[in-house]
C-alpha cells in the first residue's frame, strides 16, 4: 500500500520500501510487521513498526531539516513536560531510493481529538493549557528559532493574499477584521520561548478525555508564546476556550496575537489543502467558523 502524495514532487512510499529500510539499518527490528498509520500529517508518513514502535518519513527535503532537530531536542524537553512527547529510538539514512533521512520512535496510545465534538473538554483544556505553560517554562538557551518565529506583520502580504483567495468561501470582512485587530495588538513583553507551534488535532493524542501525548515537534523552536494559543481554536470548542484561557493566563495583546496566529494558518492551510487533503481542508474551515463567531475575543489593545 502506498502512502498517498500531498506535495508536488514528494516521494513514492510504501511498507515494502520500510521494511527494506529497516532490514538495512536496525536488523535487530528486522521481520517484525510494518503497517502504515492513518494520519492527517502533512510533513510525514507514519508506519507502525511490531507494537510498540512506529517508523516517521518526512514528505518532504523541508520536513527532513526537522529530523535532527526532534532527536537533539525532545530528549532534552522530555523531562519538564506534563505529558508523554516522542521518544527517538533510531535515526534512519538515506538508502534504498529514499533520499532523506528518517526516524523510529517508541509508539504512544491514544487518539487525536474529533474535529468539533469533544465529550467533557473542559479537562483536556486545562491538560493543553498545562502542557503548554510547562513548554514556555523551558530554559531557551541555544534553543533554534521555530518554524514559526516571524512576527505576525511578515505574514500579512500571504494572509491578506489567502483571504482574497477564498473570498466566498471564507467572509473575508470578518476575516480581514480579525486579522487587522491582532496585527494592532503589541508585540511580546517578554525573549522568545520554547513554543510548539503547530497545537493541531493530528498532533494531540487523548486517552480517556485527557491529553495524553503530544507528536510532531517538526516546528519546535524559540518564538512568541502567542503561536501556540492557536490550541484554542484548532482543538478546543468554545466552553472549553475560556477555560485554556483562565489557566494559562495569557493578556489581552497575547490572546488578540493568537487569534491572527490561528486565522493566518488556518487560511493559508484551507488555500493549499482543500485540493489536496479533504481533512486538512475540513480543519480549516472548523477553525475559520470557530474564529470568525468567536465569543473570547480580547478587548481591543487600542481601546
Amino acid at each position: 500500500m502506498c502512502a498517498d502524495t500531498l506535495h508536488p514532487g514528494e516521494r513514492a512510499l510504501d511498507a515494502l520500501l520500510v521494511c527494506r529500510l529497516i532490514a538495512a539499518q536496525f536488523p535487530r527490528w528486522a521481520g517484525l510487521p510494518v503497517t502504515p498509520v492513518a494520519s492527517g500529517g502533512t510533513s510525514n508518513v507514519m508506519y507502525r513498526l511490531g507494537e510498540d514502535m512506529v517508523v516517521r518519513l518526512p514528505r518532504t527535503a523541508g520536513a527532513a531539516e526537522d529530523v535532527a532537530k526532534e532527536h537533539t531536542w525532545l530528549p532534552r524537553l522530555a523531562p519538564s513536560l506534563p505529558v508523554a512527547v516522542p521518544v527517538p529510538l533510531g535515526r534512519g539514512t538515506p538508502a534504498e531510493g529514499w533520499p532523506w533521512p528518517w526516524s523510529v520512535y517508541r509508539w504512544l496510545d491514544g487518539e487525536n481529538p474529533a474535529v468539533g465534538s469533544i465529550d467533557e473538554p473542559g479537562p483536556l483544556a486545562e491538560d493543553l493549557a498545562g502542557f503548554v505553560a510547562a513548554l514556555h517554562r523551558i530554559d531557551p538557551a541555544d534553543g533554534p528559532p521555530s518554524y514559526r518565529s516571524e512576527p505576525l506583520s511578515a505574514r500579512d502580504t500571504d494572509t491578506r493574499g489567502a483571504i482574497a483567495e477564498l473570498r466566498g468561501a471564507v467572509d473575508a470582512v470578518a476575516a480581514t477584521a480579525v486579522w487587522e485587530e491582532a496585527l494592532r495588538a503589541p508585540g511580546p513583553a517578554g525573549p522568545p520561548v520554547w513554543i510548539h507551534a503547530d497545537l493541531q488535532p493530528g498532533n494531540v493524542l487523548v486517552a480517556g478525555g485527557r491529553l495524553g501525548a503530544v507528536i510532531d515537534f517538526g516546528c519546535l523552536g524559540l518564538g512568541d508564546p502567542a503561536v501556540d494559543l492557536v490550541a484554542a481554536w484548532y482543538v478546543l470548542p468554545a466552553g472549553a476556550r475560556e477555560v485554556f484561557r483562565a489557566t494559562l493566563g495569557p493578556d489581552d495583546a497575547a490572546w488578540t496575537r493568537g487569534r491572527g496566529w490561528a486565522l493566518s494558518i488556518a487560511l493559508l492551510e484551507l488555500s493549499y489543502y482543500r485540493d489536496r487533503s479533504p481533512y486538512m481542508a475540513t480543519v480549516a474551515r472548523h477553525v475559520l467558523h470557530e474564529l470568525l463567531h468567536d465569543r473570547t475575543a480580547a478587548p481591543s489593545p487600542t481601546g
